[in-house]
């Protein structure tokens, strides 16, 4: 296992020297200018020298490339040309947001997917088992801006005076508060990456309310973020269900199930301990794949319910040709769908005790 690791880290690098020099190609092949997304009307020729001479613009691509790589060696993103703000502290100001709909999302597409893609393969064949792969159709159809606004209006303004209702935006209803964990810890005096991490757990407001044992906030967090992991979370749930339920079907076909059965093993028995272990394995890495795809694309639901996650901002940033924001986002996001994989790697060794990871 140790070497495996290793391995798959030291592997991490050139992933990463790749995504970075891809991206920061890319950006720059993007027709337009900096200056004149930024300034519009005033953007002189003039001004767009000085422009382009402030952020070095002016130089050769290979020059910003190692310019730049040599400011992500010391840990600096660069500052962001449309708000003259280090990317750093940006990201750590909308990441956690993000991060948030993405775990939550997930939560809710494993927890109703496997579920019943298992009771499907369970009842083959049955009316539950028909309508359930409806169900999931319909959520893989579904775009994630109409199911929002759906659910928006419907728990939102239709049930607004009734139990059901559910907060249509933002992160915390105007009465509730989050402190900084910096104050509430009394670490006022941090600095460096220690004082970013905290931040970081600071805008996370679930964690946030977690670790200060404010259970009000927490729960007013945890209801805010219901209808956006809702609308992310229907289209994997639904790939998830499908897919449990073939996956499951295939394997309560193979032999050493029927040999269970000769044993008098009873149907739960030999679905959730012999059967579902082996039908886990696809599964895993379809979870993984998944998680990344809702990473990066949490922009739809981020605009219809208001959220100040990354998506929104990171669509922004490209249109303005704010190239530091656009290289540092791509990079951290990257970074975490290689850790997922990584981790789905490592599961395989657990689930099937014959796959040997070293």
């Amino acid at each position: 296992m140790g070497r495996f690791l290793l391995r798959r880290l030291l592997l991490i690098i050139p992933v990463v020297i790749g995504i970075i020099f891809v991206t920061f190609v890319i950006v720059r092949a993007i027709p337009g200018d900096p200056c004149q997304a930024l300034l519009g009307e005033r953007a002189t020729v003039a001004v767009c020298d000085q422009f382009k001479e402030r952020y070095g613009l002016n130089d050769n691509i290979l020059v910003q490339f190692a310019r730049y790589a040599g400011n992500l060696a010391t840990g600096d993103l660069g500052n962001s040309i449309q708000y003259s703000r280090p990317v750093g502290d940006i990201l750590i100001e909308r990441m956690p947001m993000t991060l948030e709909l993405t775990i939550g999302s997930m939560l809710f597409a494993l927890i109703i997917g496997i579920p019943l893609g298992i009771l499907s393969a369970y009842r083959h064949r049955s009316a539950f088992d028909a309508g359930t792969m409806v169900v999931a159709n319909l959520g893989v159809s579904i775009p994630v801006f109409w199911l929002g606004l759906m659910l928006a209006g419907l728990f939102g303004v239709l049930l607004r005076d009734t139990p059901f209702h559910l907060p249509t935006g933002s992160r915390l209803a105007a009465n509730v508060t989050l402190s900084p964990l910096t104050a509430t810890w009394h670490l006022v005096n941090l600095t460096g990456f220690p004082r970013a991490a905290i931040n970081f757990l600071s805008n996370w407001f679930t964690l946030n309310a977690l670790l200060t044992g404010n259970w009000p906030a927490l729960g007013d967090a945890l209801k805010h973020l219901i209808l956006p992991s809702v609308a992310l979370g229907t289209i994997p749930m639904s790939i998830i269900a499908r897919l449990t339920r073939s996956n499951l079907l295939d394997v309560m076909g193979l032999d050493y199930i029927r040999t269970a059965r000769a044993k008098g093993l009873g149907e739960r028995l030999i679905v959730f301990r012999h059967a579902m272990r082996n039908a886990m394995l696809p599964l895993v890495t379809v979870i993984g794949l998944q998680f990344g795809g809702l990473l990066g694309g949490a922009v739809l639901t981020e605009t219809v319910f208001g959220l100040p996650g990354v998506g929104k901002f990171l669509v922004d940033a490209i249109f303005a040709r704010d190239y530091p924001v656009v290289q540092g986002f791509t990079l951290v996001i990257a970074l975490i769908f290689v850790f997922v994989n990584l981790l789905v790697d490592i599961s395989y060794a657990y689930l099937d005790p014959r796959v040997r990871l070293s």
